[in-house]
């Protein structure tokens, strides 16, 4: 299998991203991992920290046109997927799409919605596809959904059940830059400016040929039995309600095979491994009792004790 198309995709992405977003290279990466997958991203980040611009700098790299949507508890599912109104000119109902309709999508502070309004997001998220009043509606490729909720502020919201927690790929971080990244962004230009400058750099049918391609990414039958260790750990546990689903497992396995093309290899290491085990398993697990104890501090800590595999001579 030749990497190349994979290292060049993300060092194109990476460079394009790097103009508006600074020190943010892994989470860039990661995001990049999710395309490939045609999976969805949960970020949990404090205010201010660059989640929209990112997401405006992804979006026009991959040259798919970007929404932001404000979740607030008087949103209606009917403001995300559309509505049929009666058009009094032409005498007929005509559909008006919702901003569910385009390619990128920020679903900003999306535990401030009624499950309701939440649960629309369920079927264009799994199906690549929007139903209004019977009639199905195929979302164009790429497609993107990144939803973003507050750490801080538990007041007022409506937390994400489990189910739908588990629907997304990964879960993400941006957290502060750097002071020295800091400075440097407050001595550029506007970002508005420089996002108005940034050009597609994903060429039609890359992708298609990249999510064709990285399940050729091999596996040994040690790699996969380390996976299968740390997932059966979580079903074990007693801190936990809840392990780690099969539709985790899966992902983690896509992810893992994705990255280690992406570093410019046809085979999976287990650094691939606790890599992708910390960004695509922790929002899938429920602790018992909180305590001082949070999901990556549990799943870092199984990473710990589970041997990991090594080469055979």
């Amino acid at each position: 299998m030749q990497t190349q198309s994979f290292v060049r995709l993300k060092e194109k992405i990476l460079q394009n991203c790097g103009c508006i977003i600074v020190g943010k290279e892994n989470v860039i990466e990661q995001i990049v991992v999710c395309l490939i997958a045609s999976g969805h991203i949960l970020l949990e980040d404090v205010p201010g920290t660059g989640k929209t611009m990112l997401l405006r700098a992804f979006a026009r790299s991959i040259g798919g046109e970007f929404r932001r949507i404000q979740f607030t508890p008087d949103l209606m599912p009917s403001d995300l997927t559309g509505i049929n109104f009666f058009n009094q000119k032409k005498s007929e109902f005509e559909f008006r799409p919702g901003p569910l309709f385009a390619q990128v999508i920020l679903a900003d502070e999306i535990n401030r919605a009624t499950p309701r309004s939440q649960s629309a997001l369920l079927e264009v998220m799994e199906e690549k596809q929007i139903t209004v009043d019977g009639v199905t509606y195929a979302m164009k490729e790429p497609y993107l959904v990144m939803a973003s909720q507050n750490p801080l502020e538990s007041y007022g919201t409506f937390p994400l059940p489990e189910a739908q927690l588990d629907r997304f790929f990964m879960r993400l971080r941006l957290g502060y830059m750097t002071r020295e990244q800091e400075i440097g962004v407050l001595r550029r230009p506007d970002t508005r400016t420089l996002l108005e400058e940034l050009q597609p750099v994903v060429e039609d049918g890359e992708l298609e040929f990249l999510r064709e391609s990285y399940p050729q990414v091999r596996v040994s039958d040690d790699i996969a039995a380390y996976m299968m260790d740390l997932v059966d750990a979580t079903r074990r546990s007693e801190l936990l309600l809840t392990g780690i689903s099969t539709r985790g497992s899966l992902a983690l396995y896509r992810a893992c095979q994705i990255l280690a093309a992406l570093r410019g290899r046809d085979y999976v290491i287990p650094e691939d491994v606790k890599q992708e085990a910390l960004c695509v398993l922790p929002h899938r697990l429920t602790l018992v009792n909180q305590g001082h104890l949070d999901n990556v501090m549990f799943l870092q800590g199984l990473l710990d004790e589970i041997p990991v595999p090594l080469e055979k001579l």
